[in-house]
């Protein structure tokens, strides 16, 4: 077996030139052709090899199905290292979440200091979008008490945010 390996450097260079037109993958060849080598080796403990080269590139192909395969299950996204720089993670940062969740809490409580009254028609107003007629008609109240209900609110949640 070892009499037909490739002993030269040029050798093992076509080697991987026809790895590389087998599978495309020319930035992984020279690896796939070490993996390959490997498994001939181990191979070759059992039962002699006809064919080492044969051999090689055809390990070399399998390998290179496998790792698609396998890529294609997990739906790995492959990017050359330059390109992470362009990568933008939109998450905000985990102390800016902390700040958010604690500024919710905070409005949350403003909210429930309100009356039940109060409350509703500023989220009608806020969270709905219903227009000041809209909510007096569905409250049966003047659209003037509507505004001094939304003021109210607002003038209280901004109390709140000038003490935090």
């Amino acid at each position: 077996m070892t009499d037909r390996l490739p002993k030269t450097t040029a050798a093992w260079r076509a080697l991987v030139r026809r790895i590389q037109a087998a599978t495309r993958r020319s930035a992984d060849a020279e690896d796939l052709l070490q993996a390959a080598f490997v498994r001939m080796q181990e191979y070759a403990r059992r039962q002699p090899v006809e064919n080492p080269a044969g051999f090689l590139v055809r390990t070399a192909v399998n390998l290179s199905i496998d790792a698609a395969r396998q890529q294609a299950s997990r739906g790995e996204l492959l990017m050359a290292a330059s390109d992470l720089g362009e990568v933008v993670d939109d998450q905000p940062l985990q102390d800016e979440v902390l700040q958010v969740r604690k500024r919710l809490e905070d409005v949350k409580r403003a909210l429930a200091e309100l009356s039940p009254r109060t409350r509703d028609i500023f989220l009608m107003h806020r969270i709905d979008g219903l227009k000041y007629r809209e909510i007096a008609e569905r409250e049966g109240v003047t659209v003037s008490a509507v505004e001094k209900h939304i003021a109210k609110a607002v003038l209280h949640l901004s109390q709140m945010a000038d003490e935090a």
